[in-house]
């Protein structure tokens, strides 16, 4: 059996919603109007009414055998007038003949005529032939008119059953899912009441809003019930998370790589970018790009086509990544064949290697005589970059930004690793995807540059991208012509936004712009909760997160003022893994805290260690704002301390039993559809409901489970203390004696020491 609703339930039996939670309820159950049953809720709902409807059945029965005899004593009555008035026109042969042919049930009339009874008997003996004939016949005749007045009846049950089966489906048409942001006009118009009346029940609730004010989801849930409605808090969210799992079923075909170019400044970027461009635009594209949006895309002379995101190297990462989004597929580093290695270069590849981002290396400015690529090679092996041919993984291509030399072997990589990585999307269904870049323009209003990832994006359709909404009125690609539909890998500006959304918001294609408010809504009031209660990651909440099951790498940002310090302190914490928890360093660097570090450690969930280091001022601005933990040190040991302290904690906790009570078995009760029931004494400490037990017989453990009901009389408890008396069912256990024990029990981690 399927897993069924609370509602779709009702509907199959002909019952309330009420009904059947108040059976769940007994169990200690408590379930909504559209949750799902299991198999075990459901089997226990059937038992239930399976029993009520057995005894029900009896009782009509009696009712039909109570009204067929009062007709039959009305028919009878009839009968013996009809006879009296024939009895005193018609001869004393007819009048025989009737009585003989009277039922039993007509005795008490019988009984007053006894003496023309044996008079008639005495004078007229009855002739056999023509008394079986009439004796036969009117019988018929009586049950003939029995028969119809049934049906008369039986239609009056009939139309009876089908006005009570009626108004129990206008009773659940009567459920309502309300959202958790909903206007005093939505709810009258959801309840199909007029907003007069809603307005006259929030006053009663002590809340006085004009028709367009939003209502509080319990005080709104509270009218409806009032107006005889059975409703429950709708959220949003889960039916969009619903709706992609659905279309995750969708087939997916190949997209474009997205690619991002880093390095360090003067290298090169900006200048293989335009050369890509240049060397790759059709003729007809007068003036090639026309306009800058953050994003462009190059299509080869073979039609394959490749996105390139404009936005500085590192904020393509942080900023976006800091955001939840990831975007980049690929990773172009460009480095200097004349200049080598420089600080923002390693920067660059710990931010690649950080978010898993494979590397292609363009050493660039190949055409100066100064120029040595293998030097920038052997630089590169140092940091774990090791090309081809030398036996490594990463691809090295020597190009030319300024003359186009080798850019199209560049190119040619890109869509080679592109097919190993096997970058697949949906092309059907609604959009999803990440805001690129976003501006105020004063003629057009809020612009977004949206980079497709799922589904088609059309002119129309409604957006909600975090904390703002909007619907797409017009649609520019990067060379600045209009699009009425975008796919997966394309980038496109869009005018319609209420607001400006962040870089790196993820965006989705909702069905209307009511449901969109009403998520953009809800999330505002979320973050505004999130704010107030978030602390960020800190280096004390390791332990927790660890208990939580949240974390299990703990990742650290390591600034130092000289190099050996950086090497001293890389060493000694990356020595404090265990095969349990592990440190990893995903970038290390000599100078003051920055606020890419800071960024950094936000997408990444990192601490920053600074040693005899410390941050700008705009790196402290940016850490309180994003709660980023920073632990500034001046002395070796006590970094090495602290991080093995939070490591302590990270350490796989050790299981320890709590003992929280037992009672003592001193009745067993058998119960249809539910199984056996033990009445127990509680005879020290507590019993709690849904906690671990185990039942001992004679010293020796027999079942170890959980408690799945715990009642006190009838009614549900959440725990029974010692000294008082309770009604104990265990989990898939019936084999329970008089004389067990049941021991209630709970598990808790402590702390492991190394």
């Amino acid at each position: 059996m399927g897993k069924i609703r609370v509602q779709e339930l009702a509907k199959d039996l002909g019952l309330k919603v009420k009904e059947i939670q108040e059976v769940l309820k007994e169990w200690g159950i408590s379930k909504g109007n559209f949750a799902y049953l299991e198999e075990e809720e459901v089997q226990i709902i059937l038992d239930h009414f399976e029993k009520e409807r057995s005894v029900e059945t009896k009782k009509p029965e009696k009712v039909e055998l109570e009204k067929e005899l009062k007709k039959e004593e009305k028919h009878e009555q009839a009968s013996q007038k009809l006879s009296v008035k024939e009895k005193q026109r018609a001869p004393a042969k007819t009048e025989i003949k009737e009585r003989k042919k009277a039922t039993p049930v007509t005795f008490k009339v019988e009984d007053r005529q006894e003496k023309p009874k044996q008079t008639f008997q005495q004078t007229v003996p009855p002739p056999p032939a023509p008394k079986v004939e009439k004796i036969e016949e009117k019988p018929k005749r009586e049950e003939k008119k029995v028969s119809k007045e049934e049906q008369q009846v039986l239609k009056k049950l009939e139309q009876q059953i089908e006005k009570k089966k009626k108004e129990e489906k206008e009773e659940e048409i009567k459920i309502v899912q309300i959202p958790e942001v909903i206007t005093v006009r939505e709810l009258s118009e959801l309840l199909k009441t007029p907003p007069n009346i809603i307005m006259a029940e929030l006053l009663k609730k002590g809340v006085l809003a004009t028709i367009n004010q939003t209502v509080p989801p319990e005080v709104a849930i509270q009218v409806a019930e009032a107006l005889g409605f059975l409703a429950e808090i709708k959220k949003e969210e889960q039916e969009i998370v619903e709706e992609e799992e659905i279309l995750e079923e969708v087939e997916k075909l190949p997209r474009p790589p997205i690619v991002v170019v880093m390095g360090h400044v003067d290298h090169g970027k900006t200048t293989l970018l335009d050369t890509i461009r240049k060397t790759n635009v059709a003729q007809r594209e007068k003036g090639g790009i026309t306009q800058h949006i953050g994003a462009s895309v190059v299509e080869l002379p073979d039609g394959r086509k490749i996105t390139f995101l404009d936005t500085p190297g590192h904020e393509a990462f942080t900023s976006l990544r800091a955001r939840g989004a990831q975007v980049t597929d690929i990773a172009i580093l460009v480095v200097a064949a004349d200049d080598g290695v420089m600080p923002q270069t390693v920067e660059a590849i710990n931010h690649a290697k950080a978010f898993n981002v494979p590397i292609i290396v363009a050493v660039n400015k190949i055409d100066k005589p100064e120029a040595d690529p293998q030097r920038v090679r052997r630089e590169l092996s140092e940091l774990g970059l090791i090309p081809e041919e030398w036996g490594g993984d990463t691809i090295f291509v020597d190009v030319s930004a300024k003359t186009g030399q080798n850019v199209d072997t560049l190119l040619e990589y890109v869509l080679l690793l592109a097919e190993i990585l096997e970058l697949k999307a949906r092309y059907e269904g609604p959009a999803k995807g990440t805001v690129i870049e976003s501006k105020l323009d004063k003629q057009r209003g809020p612009v977004a540059t949206l980079l497709v990832q799922e589904g088609t994006l059309k002119i129309g359709d409604v957006l909600v991208a975090d904390t703002t909404y909007g619907k797409v009125r017009a649609m520019f690609d990067d060379k600045g012509r209009r699009l009425k539909e975008a796919g997966p890998s394309v980038p496109v500006e869009v005018l319609g936004f209420e607001e400006l959304p962040m870089a790196g918001d993820t965006f989705k294609v909702v069905e209307d712009e009511r449901k969109a408010r009403q998520i953009v809504e809800i999330r505002k009031i979320r973050k505004e909760q999130q704010e107030k209660l978030s602390k960020g990651f800190m280096l004390e909440d390791v332990f927790k997160k660890i208990q939580e099951g949240e974390l299990k790498e703990l990742r650290i940002i390591l600034k130092a003022d000289t190099v050996g310090s950086l090497e001293a302190l890389k060493k000694s914490l990356t020595e404090l893994s265990t095969p349990e928890v592990t440190v990893r360093i995903i970038h290390g660097a000599v100078g003051g805290i920055t606020e890419n570090d800071v960024m950094l450690a936000k997408a990444s969930q990192a601490v920053i260690i600074g040693f005899n280091v410390r941050p700008d001022v705009k790196a402290k601005e940016v850490a309180e704002r994003e709660k980023v933990d920073i632990k500034l040190y001046s002395i070796i040991y006590e970094a090495i301390e602290d991080v093995k302290n939070a490591l302590k904690g990270m350490l796989k906790p050790v299981e320890k039993e709590v003992v929280l009570g037992s009672a003592e078995v001193r009745a067993t009760f058998k119960i249809k559809g539910v199984g056996t029931v033990a009445g127990c004494y509680v005879l020290e400490g507590k019993v709690v409901r849904n906690a671990n037990a185990r039942l001992v017989r004679n010293g020796v453990v027999i079942y170890t489970g959980k408690v799945e009901s715990l009642k006190r009389f009838k009614e549900d408890v959440q725990e029974v203390a010692r000294g008082f008396e309770c009604g104990i069912k265990l989990k898939d256990y019936n084999d329970v004696k008089v004389g067990d024990i049941i021991e209630c029990y709970e598990v808790k981690l402590e702390r492991q020491y190394i």
